[in-house]
């Protein structure tokens, strides 16, 4: 025990903070950039969604799908590659990664997924590519201080469906660059069942399953999410993950008048299980905090998201995704304490 000015506090360790596609409220999300000035500020952990090329490459996209994400729709070479799919269940219309190989993607530029509440962030529309995996490792790795990698596999049954899967490429990846097994700096998360226990199999590496507050795993739809936040449904994820990474509403729900209410026992029933728990996502913009911190009704003004993340850690969080890594930082940080006079 740690005494402080006669208060005894127990020796935790920090929470992790985990740059959610970089420093997303900074930057266009996914991109060198965003990952390097999240370093930069602080970030444990850096996460990049992981998609495939046409070629077998694994790149940083939020989704297979990037009209929103570069400028592919103003590209006239590419006109003829818009389609439709159905991808897990939900029909789609755009470009997708997996009909480029990685030479044609990188010739595309990244753009502001979200301008309407980050304008700010369109000045660096154009001025980035679609980065690699290996890009993003080497970014990591070139750094003065240990900066962990914390991929997601995107749509895993879906790829694997149509002979680009994920799981042995990553795990090839991560082996060339030396991470092997639960002491290094790396999580591998997924919001399926199915891959997570076939990647137990075959690495030492730590697994989190990834659970949102509605809907099912695509490769398990008869087992919605809500169920396996169970204690008993928590016992069963930790038989092949270390951690589960949770919408937040799962760990403090929000009232009818978007005020945070009481928190759940989700961290401490997760832990009983012997499992981690990150939470997701953190953003500054008052759209995405709890009325009472949010600082004015304009939706793209940066409210108080250090406030949010202090609130949330003080349930017993391992850890946190967060769009901007000051504001985890600074949240992670314990409160100063003035000796009695």
């Amino acid at each position: 025990m740690l005494l402080i000015f006669g208060n005894p506090l127990p020796i935790m360790a920090s929470p992790i903070i985990i740059a959610h596609r970089g420093a997303s409220a900074d930057r266009p999300e996914h991109t060198l950039a965003a990952y390097a000035l999240a370093i930069e500020q602080g970030a444990d952990y850096i996460e990049p969604d992981l998609v495939p090329t046409k070629d077998g490459y694994l790149v940083a996209r939020h989704e297979n799908e990037i009209s929103t994400t570069t400028d592919v729709a103003s590209r006239p070479e590419f006109a003829n590659r818009r389609t439709t799919k159905t991808i897990d269940g939900v029909s789609a219309t755009g470009w997708f990664t997996e009909d480029f190989t990685l030479a044609e993607l990188k010739t595309l530029r990244a753009r502001e997924r979200l301008p309407q509440l980050r304008p700010a962030n369109t000045r660096f529309d154009g001025q980035e590519s679609i980065p690699t995996l290996q890009e993003i490792i080497a970014l990591a790795q070139a750094q003065s201080r240990t900066v962990g990698l914390y991929p997601e596999t995107k749509h895993p049954s879906y790829f694997r469906g149509i002979g680009l899967p994920l799981e042995e490429r990553l795990l090839e990846i991560l082996e060339q660059n030396g991470y092997t097994t639960a002491e290094h700096p790396v999580f591998l998360q997924s919001f399926e069942v199915g891959n997570l226990k076939a990647l137990r199999q075959k690495t030492q590496l730590r697994l989190i399953q990834l659970l949102a507050a509605d809907g099912a795993p695509a490769d398990r739809p008869g087992t919605p999410y809500r169920r396996m936040l169970t204690p008993e449904g928590l016992k069963a994820i930790a038989t092949y993950a270390d951690g589960i990474g949770v919408e937040k509403p799962l760990v403090i729900p929000r009232d009818s008048n978007q005020h945070l209410a009481q928190p759940t026992t989700l961290v401490a029933d997760a832990h009983a299980a012997g499992l981690k728990v990150h939470a997701w996502t953190f953003r500054p913009e008052n759209h995405f905090l709890p009325r009472e911190l949010r600082a004015s009704d304009e939706p793209m003004f940066k409210g108080r998201a250090e406030a949010e993340i202090r609130t949330f850690l003080q349930t017993g969080l391992d850890g946190v995704f967060s769009d901007s890594v000051p504001s985890a930082v600074a949240a992670s940080k314990p409160p100063l304490r003035v000796a009695p006079e």
